[in-house]
């Protein structure tokens, strides 16, 4: 996997940092990708940087939540686990255009082409889905997920070339312990994911 990809964009809409994962995974182990929003406004808090980070420990939580018990990063990686962000800069506010979803899924495309026995893709949010998107319509024409409400569409199949996707909510942020319906969903959608791709606790 290259160490860095490069971005020549310039959106208005996020902090221009260009952050990818740094997993220490060999390609041919990745079962599973987790695919969250954006990047953390402080990087110390990004899923790769200490078993510490918030991003790590939140999806340490939502694995815990689905029957899996990861404490560290070697953990993750043995499970075949990768993770992720559809945005590679983090957001200056809120919400960020379609454009930009755009160009980052360029760079989310480089980076996951390379894992080829790939089972799940776990798509965690709106900004996650979009992106997915972007890159499976360039490739084949059609989205893969469909438009719609994630509670609406989360509860049906939707598989491409042996791998299935998963429409979810974001495992990362303040919002993951807050609002306890989602994150029983995102326990569901972790546990199918994860059998799918023949992955036990």
């Amino acid at each position: 996997m290259k160490d860095y990809f490069t971005c020549e964009t310039s959106c208005k809409d996020v902090n221009l940092e260009v952050h990818t994962s740094m997993a220490s995974i060999q390609n041919t182990n990745v079962k599973v990708l987790m695919i969250s929003e954006a990047l953390p406004k402080d990087i110390n808090d990004y899923f790769y940087t200490t078993e510490e980070a918030s991003f790590f420990k939140s999806t340490c939580q939502a694995l815990e939540d689905a029957g899996y018990h990861v404490n560290s990063i070697n953990e993750l990686s043995n499970l075949g686990i990768y993770l992720t962000t559809a945005l590679k800069c983090s957001k200056k506010n809120y919400l960020v255009s379609a454009t930009t979803i755009k160009n980052c899924s360029r760079i989310l495309e480089q980076e996951i082409d390379p894992f080829k026995n790939v089972k799940s893709i776990m798509c965690m949010g709106d900004f996650a889905i979009k992106a997915v998107n972007y890159i499976y319509k360039k490739k084949y024409g059609s989205n893969v997920i469909p438009s719609g409400s994630t509670y609406k569409i989360r509860d049906r199949e939707y598989i491409l070339n042996g791998i299935r996707f998963y429409p979810s909510y974001t495992q990362t942020g303040d919002s993951f312990n807050i609002e306890k319906s989602k994150r029983m969903m995102i326990a569901e959608d972790i546990r199918s994911a994860f059998e799918y791709a023949g992955i036990r606790p």
